[in-house]
């Protein structure tokens, strides 16, 4: 079983580090484990626990600024945002339905560590859009600050921008700075009925261009549909393309009603209103409608190819579900368990049309066989090492998470 170093102040973690590097040792970054199966396995090595880095040290709600350990649950600092009618404005997926985790588990240093964003991206952009400063050790035993109120950057780098999306791999996270935004006070959807995915790829496009402002994009297949919890979807019997519109409630019913009427060529429309849309919007974002035994796939490609992506994969693989969020640019396609989950197919897939792939859900064995995330071009490849020989020469944190050997 893993040994497990639980530091409890950033000078422990400096001296958990300074061991590794003294006893030739790595690291498996931790938090609360809810991502544990999420990229390439690691081998039975140490564990660096930073669940004690938890709670909200600064919140300053007129400034919309909230600071926060890297181990503090986003569900804590969701709950403390709402009560002040605010939220994180990059609606951060729950993993738990996806890998199987306690609900709620996840931490605010694992949304960042893997840039997690949920339908809002479309609007308010990614993880990393939103990060003010973060605070961390890196992998040569050093302490750093970036951004937020007192900047003490590596020379050369960006942290707060290199460290969200690493995995990991290159620092130890202890502190993030986030910048908060008001909570709407209406949200709304609405719903076209019983569209081809090309097809309502179309209309969200049209939407996504109208000047409506919409802040969720997203198209269920009838199987994916017939999944959710909103009995009105679910009882639909056909597929259904869902738009969501936020903000003040007149401006709201305002840009419904004319959403309505310029996508009415399209078919028949419905509406869902307060719960069932923040309903429908939790099940989009924590993908809730695809079947939960199967591998899981996540396509990142141009919206108007999403359809020939899918198509191309149906073809190759039987089995294959599907469902389509940020108006077509986010897939993410289940498949029927296989050796090698069909990866040199999903590479194809993409091949010409641009894009990425990462393997979301699949056991040990396969993602330790096959590419979990998107080959590098050899130019990205050869800055990716660079950073981590700069940051964690010696592979002290997560070496091999994301790419075998780095």
């Amino acid at each position: 079983m893993n040994d497990m170093i639980k530091p409890a102040d950033q000078d422990q973690v400096r001296e958990a580090v300074s061991w590794a590097l003294a006893e030739n040792k790595t690291f498996e970054v931790r938090g609360m484990g809810s991502k544990l199966t999420l990229g390439r396995p690691l081998a039975d090595i140490p564990v660096l626990d930073l669940s004690e880095f938890s709670g909200v040290s600064l919140y300053e709600p007129g400034e919309l600024v909230l600071t926060a350990g890297a181990g503090t649950p986003i569900s804590e600092i969701e709950n403390l945002l709402s009560e002040n009618t605010q939220r994180l404005a990059f609606e951060p997926l729950d993993m738990a339905a996806v890998l199987g985790a306690q609900p709620g588990a996840g931490t605010l240093g694992g949304v960042i560590a893997c840039n997690l964003a949920g339908p809002r991206r479309i609007s308010a952009g990614a993880a990393r859009d939103h990060i003010l400063g973060v605070k961390g050790v890196s992998g040569r035993g050093e302490a750093f600050k970036s951004g937020g109120r007192v900047v003490k950057n590596v020379t050369g780098y960006d942290m707060s921008k290199l460290m969200t999306g690493a995995y990991g791999t290159l620092g130890a996270l202890t502190e993030i700075t986030l910048k908060v935004l008001p909570r709407p006070q209406k949200a709304w959807t609405v719903l076209l009925m019983g569209l081809d995915d090309a097809t309502a790829i179309k209309a969200l496009a049209q939407a996504a261009g109208s000047s409506h402002e919409v802040s969720g994009l997203a198209h269920l297949p009838e199987d994916a549909a017939a999944r959710s919890g909103v009995s009105y979807v679910q009882s639909a019997g056909a597929a259904v393309t869902a738009i969501r519109v936020e903000g003040p409630g007149p401006s709201v019913e305002h840009r419904v009603a004319s959403l309505r009427n310029e996508l009415s060529a399209f078919g028949k429309l419905e509406e869902l209103h307060s719960h069932n849309s923040a309903m429908l919007w939790r099940e989009i974002r924590d993908v809730q409608l695809l079947p939960a035994d199967d591998q899981l796939w996540r396509f990142s490609v141009t919206p108007s190819k999403a359809a020939d992506v899918a198509q191309h994969m149906r073809r190759e693989v039987p089995g294959i579900k599907t469902m389509y969020d940020w108006a077509g640019g986010l897939i993410w396609l289940s498949m029927p368990p296989r050796e090698d989950a069909g990866h040199e197919i999903v590479r194809a897939a993409i091949r010409d049309v641009g894009g990425h792939a990462m393997l979301i859900r699949a056991d040990a064995k396969v993602r330790g066989q096959v590419p979990v995330f998107q080959p590098q071009a050899k130019a990205v490849a050869d800055l990716s090492r660079r950073i981590k020989e700069a940051l964690d020469p010696h592979g002290i944190f997560n070496s091999g998470r994301m790419v075998e050997g780095l």
